[in-house]
């Protein structure tokens, strides 16, 4: 499947969700890659379309043309970070392969410079990124939601556990620790956050209600 060169897009429309080759797919990296340094380094208000084109070696016409704004960079900062092959673990427990799961949430919060908790930060400040945000999280819970259906198969959960409940309850500590409150990285936080979802869940309290029964409500 070919793609469109950048001269036929709308100025600042949204890059498409597809992988460009050759020359587009250079220029597409080492602008994202730009991006993500920068914001890295001096957060969404020192984010400029100027700067992101000289680090990446690109001319600012050709940044423009593409994405328009910073909003639309940073948007495709996000998409790019859904266009991968991320599979969550397959420990074979539920409490380890969610503890897997947060302490990878962990070390990219508290990695330097702090890319993620930028993006997060700067969502609050772009729509465009707001937008991207949400198709990433809608995308990386839709591929977690294994996890929980293994654990069913395995007897570890009740019948009718709702995955996103469950996996929602199990990351949001790490999230509540490192974004609101920013305390320093607990080693021990993101198996105590599993644990605790984790019982939770065998117990029942993610549980949702039995199908209805012939002649009840639809």
């Amino acid at each position: 499947m070919t793609s469109a060169a950048p001269d036929s897009e709308e100025p600042g429309s949204p890059p498409p969700r597809r992988r460009p080759g050759g020359r587009t797919a250079r220029v597409r990296a080492q602008v994202l890659e730009a991006v993500r340094a920068e914001l890295g380094e001096h957060g969404y208000d020192g984010l400029t379309v100027d700067s992101v084109a000289a680090r990446a070696g690109v001319h600012r016409a050709t940044v423009y043309r593409r994405w328009g704004d910073v909003g639309g960079l940073l948007a495709d900062v996000l998409d790019a970070a859904g266009d991968d092959d991320w599979r969550p673990p397959d420990t074979a427990s539920l409490e380890d392969d969610l503890t897997a799961l947060n302490q990878e949430i962990q070390d990219a919060m508290s990695a330097r410079p702090p890319v993620m908790a930028a993006l997060i930060a700067a969502s609050f400040r772009s729509e465009q990124a707001a937008e991207a945000q949400r198709r990433l999280w809608e995308d990386r819970y839709t591929r977690c939601e294994v996890v929980v259906e293994r654990a069913v198969a395995r007897g570890e959960l009740p019948p009718r556990t709702d995955a996103r409940q469950l996996l929602i309850a199990a990351t949001a500590p790490l999230y509540h620790h490192l974004v609101l409150l920013r305390t320093p990285p607990d080693p021990h936080l993101p198996r105590h956050a599993a644990r605790t979802a984790a019982l939770a869940a065998a117990a029942g309290a993610f549980t949702g209600p039995p199908p209805p029964g012939p002649g009840g409500p639809a």
